[in-house]
């Protein structure tokens, strides 16, 4: 349990540094960051339906058992042709959270226990320890929808920035 709020303290404490730096102070703090990554692919197809969720937030396990399984992505059949679906898969295998990166996608997979492979960002221990202070009923609000739609509290989640000074819960 120590080790748990340790853990959610050191994260919540690198989504604040960013923000308590202006520009020229923030040189070299990169790392507090998801990696900005890129794939035509990945936004062309994964971005017309749902925000791209940065490849940083699960690991390739995941990212591979969702790439098996786009005939029934979340009730959905999202299936792609083999090659765009081998280009996003290779992709998302080499920017994910386990892969070898900035300091917060090291510590995003290290709350990740190894048995496990979500396919959903907010089941995550990650996930859960820094959203722990908002009621459920909070994500179904019409205004957010669920708790996978990060875009309408987190404004640069897209681009990897989820710092909490920058977030508005609408109503």
């Amino acid at each position: 349990m120590l080790k748990s709020k340790w853990l959610a303290a050191m994260l919540t404490a690198g989504l604040m540094l960013p923000a308590l730096a202006d520009d020229d102070e923030n040189e070299g703090l990169e790392h507090l960051q998801l990696p900005q990554v890129s794939n035509k692919n990945w936004k062309t197809e994964c971005a017309s339906c749902h925000m791209a969720y940065p490849p940083g937030l699960l690991p390739a396990r995941s990212w591979q058992k969702m790439m098996q399984g786009l005939d029934k992505h979340f009730g959905q059949n999202a299936e792609l042709d083999a090659p765009t679906a081998a280009d996003i898969g290779q992709f998302l295998q080499a920017t994910a959270a386990d892969s070898k990166g900035r300091y917060r996608v090291a510590e995003i997979a290290a709350a990740i226990p190894a048995g496990s492979t979500p396919l959903r960002i907010s089941e995550t221990r990650y996930f859960r320890e820094l959203h722990h202070e908002l009621r459920a009923d909070v994500f179904r609000r019409k205004s957010i929808g669920s708790a996978g739609n990060c875009v309408a509290c987190h404004r640069g989640a897209e681009a990897g920035n989820f710092d909490e000074h920058q977030v508005r819960i609408p109503r």
